[in-house]
């Protein structure tokens, strides 16, 4: 991003939650973003976040989710989330989706070679540039966005300084602006359970991916050495 020292910034550790508010504190306008969600639950504290200074619209694009049915029940919670905002009227702009369609093959091209990676490893760290790029050239494809962003920050369970650093390369490799986030930071996760409840959002326990779900099964069952 220009007049940010890109380079620097994995020097020493950084606040990614920090840096996200000195940014947009620097700016006079709401500027548009366009968020990659991976859920409703999820997407729930970081547009909540944002809603107020900036222009938002939902990026709905998860082709590491294994099963169709279960992607279009995420998807459809994720439009009732964002029809319940709208009509509250969290925001000042009204929360807009720009939905992609379901692209299963790509996550399995990406992760050929890598179905044995453990849980938060290099396959993980794959899939989020794999959306996370999508979603950076979705924002320049569709005109008028100044930053692209993601909600995978908000999980305790994600390394949140990789998917920083691999939203900086992509701002670099595509010159769409990247907004950083640390979405759990200041009981995000907690406030995204609360938000949960309160719109009786659906969660589930695993990415969605194949190997994440045979992974969340086998700890459930513990019978087995496999992870």
């Amino acid at each position: 991003m220009k007049n940010r020292p890109v380079t620097l910034l994995f020097m020493n550790k950084v606040n990614y939650d920090n840096l996200m508010e000195e940014i947009l504190g620097e700016r006079g306008d709401a500027p548009s973003v366009l968020l990659h969600s991976c859920c409703a639950p999820c997407s729930s504290t970081c547009i909540e976040r944002l809603c107020d200074r900036c222009d938002v619209t939902v990026y709905y694009y998860n082709p590491n989710i294994g099963e169709e049915a279960e992607y279009l029940k995420r998807k459809e919670e994720q439009i009732r989330l964002i029809n319940e905002y709208n009509a509250e009227k969290k925001g000042k702009f009204g929360i807009k989706i720009l939905d992609a369609d379901y692209d299963p093959d790509s996550f399995y091209k990406m992760a050929k070679g890598l179905e044995t990676c453990p849980e938060r490893g290099e396959r993980c760290h794959k899939c989020y540039r794999l959306r996370m790029l999508r979603t950076a050239k979705a924002a320049l494809e569709n005109g008028g966005f100044d930053f692209f962003a993601t909600t995978l920050t908000l999980s305790p369970l994600k390394d949140s300084e990789a998917i920083n650093r691999i939203g900086f390369e992509l701002e670099e490799e595509t010159g769409m602006n990247y907004l950083p986030s640390d979405f759990k930071k200041r009981n995000g996760f907690l406030r995204s359970i609360e938000l949960s409840k309160q719109y009786d959002l659906y969660r589930q326990d695993y990415c969605g991916c194949v190997y994440s779900k045979a992974s969340r099964q086998c700890e459930k069952c513990g019978n087995c050495d496999e992870v």
